[in-house]
């Protein structure tokens, strides 16, 4: 009998209006079966809001719930839960398999967000302020990103009335127009610069398994790296989870039934040797 694999998936985003999951017992289904789970960053919102004890309480529900899930569960922590855990990356079969949210990839975390201008003047300030030579690490790279996440506020991911919500989600992401030129621009690119992050700083990964962006694909880079996005849990994409077993690597769609986010039919298969 084959055993059972690492399970991987990615911004569930918790509690936001955008989000499929209402509850977190419609998780409980992913975890069967797997041997261990990583949720890979976006898991809730963790950052500053108007709310702080609604946050607070958020968190320690998934932290709570997923201690008793009965699956040992590993939490990295994305842009929106940079203080989740102190884990931002984690690797797999001997260093071949690198996962992490994907939000390194941009120097301004979300290109298309109207304050990216703001939030790379502080990542620019937050990667010169670490020590010389850690920067140009992925370790330092990642914790100046987290550090400048952990201060930009909730948005319309607070917004608790659904047609403000609406109207906050569009300010945030998609208006005026010409922002979605940033959002198509960044779609195109995650995938190159995922395989380069890898190639640059593991150089032993074929594989890398990110989120972020929220577009589930998987891609054979021209580097010979393979780049797995498990998208998201909100609309309209839809999620991927990633299977790391001992020689193998395989990519499922997460589908809904049943009341239940499951493991569901098989899109790339790869062998890890």
């Amino acid at each position: 009998m084959a055993e059972p694999p690492i399970r991987i998936v990615s911004d569930v985003h918790y509690a936001d209006r955008s989000s499929r999951v209402r509850s977190l017992d419609q998780l409980r289904p992913l975890l069967e079966g797997a041997a261990a789970f990583v949720f890979n960053g976006d898991t809730l919102d963790t950052r500053p809001d108007r709310n702080p004890a609604r946050t607070a309480m958020r968190r320690r529900e998934v932290l709570d719930f997923f201690a008793g899930a009965g699956t040992p569960v590993t939490f990295l922590t994305g842009n929106h839960d940079p203080d989740l855990s102190r884990l931002h990356a984690v690797e797999f079969g001997g260093g071949r398999v690198l996962v992490t949210h994907g939000d390194v990839l941009f120097d301004a975390i979300v290109p298309w967000a109207k304050d990216a201008p703001a939030i790379r003047q502080k990542i620019l300030a937050a990667l010169a302020a670490i020590p010389a030579g850690s920067g140009s690490r992925l370790e330092g790279r990642l914790a100046a990103f987290r550090s400048v996440a952990a201060t930009i506020p909730q948005r319309h991911q607070s917004e608790p009335d659904p047609l403000r919500y609406a109207l906050r989600l569009a300010g945030d992401t998609v208006w005026p127009p010409q922002r979605l030129l940033s959002i198509l621009r960044a779609w195109r690119e995650a995938p190159g610069r995922a395989a380069a992050l890898a190639r640059g700083h593991r150089p032993r990964a074929r594989f890398i398994v990110i989120g972020h962006t929220h577009i589930p694909g998987v891609w054979r880079t021209a580097s010979g790296i393979v780049v797995v996005n498990t998208g998201s849990f909100c609309r309209p994409f839809g999620a991927m989870a990633a299977e790391v077993a001992a020689d193998s690597i395989r990519v499922r769609r997460v589908a809904f039934a049943r009341g239940g986010f499951r493991p569901g039919s098989t899109v790339a298969e790869f062998g890890l040797s």
